[in-house]
């Protein structure tokens, strides 16, 4: 078998025992909105379409926050790769108290959603909806944020299957939760979309609590010493060192998701089914963007290891075997969705309508993935390498101007192509990315051998 084969077979057995933790937490991660959304598709669309606009604020402010957080990550796993266990349960706890700090305007932000509103153009009764939704998601943001700073340092720390016990927790109690406050059971009125946003809040609160809970009763984390943050100070080096990786991360992330996102609010100028149809493809796209994103995480994860740990060559060799395995599975992923989609949209709506405006997306929905899955990896391989700025003015680039902008011109010009434009611009913004992305990862390479 040739060397190179055999190399990647290595990368892949290394890479997979990481990423399926990852996998299955996030799925379960997705299963909150796939769960919102099919209840929400039995309400009816106008609850569905306050979700997704709802939603889509929730998500583009705490992914912008989580984005900050997340260094953690890159951070610990070079601590634990040069078995600093002590520096790296240090930096876990800053990562907490940055946490606390950044709730905040995050809170404010939700409590008052009146810019997403205006966005997407809604009127009253529809803003009242997104409301009802985003407030009890304001009480959820500290435990969110929380639970991002255990996940990330969980993660570096090759502790994935502890993230992922907490969620899978987290959607167990998310389920009954949901069912009970949308849809009513005796005395409990049925709340509709309020009754998601109000489940969501009480499922993360608890699975924060739980997550604190096993920092204090797994072993595995007695070498780190984590005290409690209260107990502690915030210790400004460590968070200028946080904040100066962090920022770019979540600058990142929140043009990535925001470039997504914002795809909804003025998707939802062009009425509530065209959205509902959005929301479908959204969600789709979301659970496929998960496989995609374990792999980044595992990757991330062993290349800070192993440059934690002056082991420079691995590092290159798992960042590139990455690339060749999500490369290969997006394809296949995207390929079985796109030919399944009929099916697929069935699953979601019963409604001739929706399925009708969701039905031509699912076709993009394949290409978009394979830009998706590749330029993820490489940006959590670059954050290994503690890069992260100019990653974020190639988003800024590729997924704001050639995303957001070309999609807003296709969707809204003279021939309006509605939602499709915009999957169309945003398809290609995310290939122009991932090409970008690579192109940066090569000469990272190239300078760290």
């Amino acid at each position: 078998m040739p060397v190179n084969r055999i190399r990647f077979i290595d990368s892949v057995r290394r890479l997979v025992p990481l990423a399926w933790p990852v996998l299955i937490g996030q799925i379960a991660v997705m299963m909150f909105s796939t769960i919102d959304t099919l209840m929400m598709g039995r309400v009816s669309p106008e609850d569905l379409a306050a979700f997704a606009v709802g939603s889509a604020a929730y998500v583009s402010i705490f992914v912008g926050l989580m984005g900050v957080v997340l260094a953690i990550g890159p951070i610990a796993g070079r601590q634990f790769g040069a078995r600093d266990h002590v520096g790296a349960g240090n930096s876990f706890v800053q990562a907490q108290w940055l946490s606390l700090l950044l709730c905040i305007p995050g809170c404010l932000a939700l409590w008052f959603p009146g810019p997403f509103t205006a966005l997407a153009q809604l009127d009253a009764a529809q803003a009242d909806k997104v409301r009802a939704y985003t407030r009890p998601e304001a009480f959820a943001l500290p435990a969110a944020l929380f639970f991002t700073a255990f996940r990330g340092f969980s993660t570096a720390v090759s502790r994935p299957k502890a993230v992922m016990a907490m969620q899978l927790t987290g959607l167990a109690a998310k389920v009954p939760l949901n069912a009970l406050l949308v849809f009513g059971w005796g005395p409990i009125p049925a709340l509709g979309v309020a009754g998601c946003g109000t489940a969501t809040a009480i499922a993360l609160i608890g699975q924060a609590g739980v997550a604190m809970l096993m920092l204090r009763v797994d072993s595995f984390y007695r070498p780190f010493q984590i005290p409690f943050f209260w107990r502690t100070r915030p210790q400004w080096a460590e968070l200028e060192a946080l904040i100066r990786l962090g920022l770019p991360m979540g600058g990142s992330i929140l043009v990535e998701v925001t470039g997504f996102t914002f795809m909804a609010f003025f998707i939802a100028r062009l009425g509530a089914t065209p959205v509902a149809g959005h929301q479908i493809a959204v969600n789709l796209v979301a659970m496929m963007f998960m496989i995609a994103l374990a792999y980044a995480t595992a990757a991330g994860t062993l290349v800070a290891q192993h440059l934690g740990a002056q082991e420079k060559r691995e590092a290159r060799i798992v960042g590139r075997h990455a690339m060749a395995l999500a490369a290969l599975t997006a394809a296949g992923v995207g390929a079985v969705v796109a030919l399944g989609r009929e099916p697929i949209i069935a699953l979601y709506t019963s409604n001739a309508s929706t399925a009708a405006a969701a039905l031509p997306l699912l076709v993009w929905v394949w290409f978009f993935h394979l830009g998706d899955a590749l330029q993820t990896v490489a940006a959590y391989v670059l954050r290994a390498y503690q890069v992260a700025t100019l990653p974020m003015i190639i988003y800024v680039v590729a997924l704001w101007g050639l995303g957001i902008g070309g999609g807003y011109f296709l969707a809204f010009g003279r021939d309006g192509a509605g939602s499709v434009g915009f999957w169309q611009a945003a398809t290609a913004g995310l290939l122009m990315a991932a090409l970008l992305l690579s192109l940066l990862l090569k000469r990272v390479f190239d300078e760290n051998r």
